[in-house]
């Protein structure tokens, strides 16, 4: 049995009522623990120069800019063994979506991030109203023995507001998964390496 044949039908339905209710879920030991920790000791040991420097926007309008954002992204693909089961995954829930909410997402792209101590990525929102095609967000967590002491938690802010809606530690095994236009967020800096895979479900939206 395959992983994504070993998920219940219940943790879809779990995932899609959430996001129709509250716009966002926190999943703890989202993956077997074996995935996890092979995705954990596969990030963990990248050599230094496939990661670059964040950027913030989009195409024509990428910049880098450090006092947003002082993280490093690697892409993910097909052509490492854990990183397409992950995507395979992936894939599978964004086709559970389609059929339980009708959204239309075309596809699934996601890159291992990682935050060395001190970096952060102040409060922004993943997609703007009607100008992105990005439309569920998902922050997956590598980081083994995590307390609260290493800091790097993940802040959603209530839609239009400064209120905190929850505050997140970047556990081993928690995923997160919210609407990508509506909640802005951040990442505060962390005291170690901080890893997770940040992937978005889109739509092909036409210019």
């Amino acid at each position: 049995m395959n992983i994504t044949e070993s998920i219940t039908q219940t943790v879809y339905d779990q995932i899609a009522n959430a996001l129709v209710e509250d716009g966002y879920i926190i999943l703890e030991n989202f993956l077997p623990s074996k995935l996890t920790q092979q995705l954990y000791q596969h990030v963990s040991t990248l050599p230094k120069q496939q990661f670059k420097p964040a950027a913030i926007g989009r195409n024509n309008d990428r910049q880098l800019n450090q006092g947003i954002r002082s993280d490093q992204t690697r892409w993910l693909s097909e052509e490492t063994p854990c990183e397409q089961t992950y995507l395979t995954v992936m894939d599978e829930y964004r086709r559970q979506l389609n059929q339980n909410l009708f959204l239309g997402l075309h596809d699934y792209e996601a890159h291992f991030a990682h935050y060395s101590a001190g970096s952060y990525y102040q409060r922004h929102t993943d997609a703007f109203k009607g100008k992105s095609n990005r439309v569920v967000t998902t922050v997956f967590y590598l980081n083994p023995e995590w307390t609260q002491n290493d800091g790097g938690e993940l802040i959603i802010y209530q839609a239009d507001s400064e209120d905190v809606l929850c505050r997140i530690s970047p556990q081993f095994g928690t995923m997160v998964i919210f609407l990508s236009e509506r909640f802005p967020h951040e990442v505060l800096a962390a005291t170690r390496d901080r890893y997770s895979i940040a992937g978005w479900f889109r739509i092909d939206r036409q210019p």
